[in-house]
């Protein structure tokens, strides 16, 4: 068995799909229904899903709970592309929780997409 995709529910498809496509180095496989479902993958078969939340299931998204429940990480290869990575979305005017720091025996840092949603980006030590 292996993980096939994870669906976050968030406000704005359009805006967080890109946001990831452009930061984070997704691409985007399909868009369904007038903006309505974005499927994103990477380049190990990973897709994340951007949706609506369902209110037939009760689901929420961090927006409207005004909370971060969970958090996604992205591991690199190299400590010099945490850097560029960090860059880049400086640049971009992101939301950051500060400059990639030593935590938990990586180099990492923590920002927040559109859809209020927690990313760490980071490397850690072969």
């Amino acid at each position: 068995m292996r993980l096939n995709h994870l669906d976050f529910h968030v406000a704005d498809i359009t805006e967080t799909a890109d946001f990831f496509i452009r930061h984070f180095g997704l691409k985007l496989k399909d868009m369904r229904g007038n903006n309505g479902l974005a499927i994103l993958n990477d380049d190990t078969g990973l897709e994340i899903v951007f949706s609506h939340a369902i209110a037939k299931f009760g689901t929420a998204d961090q927006v409207e709970i005004g909370r971060q429940t969970y958090h996604i990480g992205f591991i690199l290869s190299e400590k010099a592309d945490v850097d560029t990575v960090h860059a880049g979305l400086v640049a971009a005017g992101a939301v950051l929780s500060g400059p990639p720091a030593a935590m938990r025996g990586g180099w990492l840092f923590y920002c927040t997409a559109p859809g209020n949603i927690l990313v760490e980006v980071g490397w850690r030590p072969g």
